[in-house]
């Protein structure tokens, strides 16, 4: 390998394993050593059967560590539903590796750290840099082959987000239009009279929640609903999707401010299956998996009546995430045609309104807006993002042509816990890749 470049990094405080990216962080003890957690030192999962004491079911995912292990064999603890990455032979990523790895930069918390220090202290499971379409870096750890598809959690989001935005430039999906001219089964819910366009934003008013603190928030009933966590035996709730959205009602007003809700995707999910009349498995096999010359199946979870997860159910490998990322950055190119309209990319980078962004509280993330489920910076470099709990990041730099993608298992859930971490980490990467 090339090395064109020549540090320890801070501590962190853990916090409860939460969904929302908005979550105010809580004073926790320090982070257990990822060393000591690692799922193949720890033996997770081994043997014909696993001794119990090592054995990760469904009901222990969200119990740290057993999600080291979880996260890249999410379809082994329940339902999931194949996304057919087609006949074609996979499209080909060139390489030219270079020694990233002994990248030093300045880390968030003061200090000099190293790439390698900052995956380390990050958790990670997977890190794959693409630059100029060729695989410069690319990394697996705690277990996982290239070959296993890795939760996304919600990063599952913008691909909900990719779709309803192609639907909208098509025309078959009005954004300004109320989602019960679509779902009429929500007439009596938050979504009565909300837009399309204020559900893609999640600028609508819900009463709902994702506080993993509370025992009666929202997140609760969602993970219950979408089969994620088994129900306890006193518990009464909805156990499908479709049944917990149509009891959430109203609380506030549409269109007032952004505040991250797991279930205004759910709605979008439902709604973009409705009106093609097609699973979200199927949609994204048909629309973008298929397209870019994927190299691997991904798959979707399914809630017990097989209802896609369209939030933070999608499943996908390393190599294939980059792929989606350079025909995202090449504005719909890529594979040898136009997999997406140049107008759907257009639209996402554009972002939304960074003062309705504010009213969610994420300081950390001052000068960003949220739209149509991208993440939108609004910096010099127009950079535009995927996140998702306990780590993941789909990162889009357009004028350092770079695309990078970190898969995870952080055991704090709350993106927002690493994400100056990663932004220093991927401001130095595209600092020495515009050099070279």
């Amino acid at each position: 390998m090339k090395s064109p470049f020549n540090s320890p990094f801070a501590a962190v405080l853990a916090s409860a394993l939460v969904l929302s990216a908005s979550a105010v962080l809580a004073q926790a003890p320090p982070l257990p050593a990822p060393e000591a957690t690692d799922p193949v030192k720890l033996e997770l999962m081994k043997g014909f059967p696993p001794a119990p004491e090592k054995t990760v079911k469904l009901s222990s995912v969200l119990k740290f560590p057993n999600g080291r292990w979880a996260f890249h064999h999410m379809r082994e603890l329940g339902p999931t539903a194949q996304v057919w990455r087609g006949d074609e032979k996979p499209s080909v990523l060139r390489e030219s590796l270079l020694d990233l790895g002994s990248l030093g930069f300045e880390s968030d918390r003061g200090g000099r750290t190293t790439l390698a220090d900052w995956q380390h202290a990050t958790f990670t499971d997977g890190l794959l840099v693409l630059h100029r379409g060729k695989v410069v870096y690319q990394k697996h750890y705690s277990g996982m082959a290239a070959h296993q598809p890795h939760s996304l959690w919600s990063m599952s989001k913008s691909f909900t987000g990719l779709l309803a935005t192609i639907l909208i430039k098509e025309g078959t999906i009005d954004p300004n239009a109320l989602v019960t001219k679509y779902l009429p089964e929500l007439k009596d819910s938050a979504w009565a009279d909300a837009t399309v366009q204020q559900t893609l934003d999640m600028t609508t008013g819900v009463a709902y929640s994702e506080n993993f603190r509370d025992p009666n928030s929202g997140i609760f009933q969602y993970l219950h609903a979408a089969g994620l966590l088994p129900a306890p035996p006193t518990y009464a709730g909805p156990r499908t999707i479709p049944d917990l959205l149509v009891t959430i009602k109203k609380e506030g007003e549409h269109g007032a401010g952004f505040k991250y809700k797991t279930v205004d995707t759910e709605v979008m999910g439902w709604l973009l299956q409705r009106v093609t009349g097609k699973s979200y498995a199927a949609l994204l096999s048909e629309r973008i998996w298929s397209r870019i010359g994927a190299q691997d199946d991904a798959y979707v979870w399914a809630d017990p009546i097989g209802t896609q997860i369209t939030s933070v159910g999608f499943s996908a490998t390393l190599r294939d995430l980059a792929r989606v990322g350079e025909m995202m950055r090449l504005a719909g190119r890529y594979n040898g045609h136009q997999v997406v309209a140049e107008g759907v990319i257009a639209e996402i980078r554009k972002g939304g309104d960074s003062e309705k962004f504010k009213a969610n509280g994420q300081a950390m993330r001052a000068g960003y807006s949220y739209h149509n489920q991208w993440w939108v910076p609004h910096d010099r470099d127009g950079t535009f993002e995927m996140k998702g709990l306990n780590g993941q990041h789909m990162h889009i730099n357009p004028a350092a042509e770079l695309v990078i993608v970190k898969l995870s298992s952080h055991p704090v859930g709350d993106t927002s816990f690493t994400h100056n971490a990663d932004r220093h980490a991927f401001a130095a990467i595209a600092a020495a890749l515009r050099s070279h």
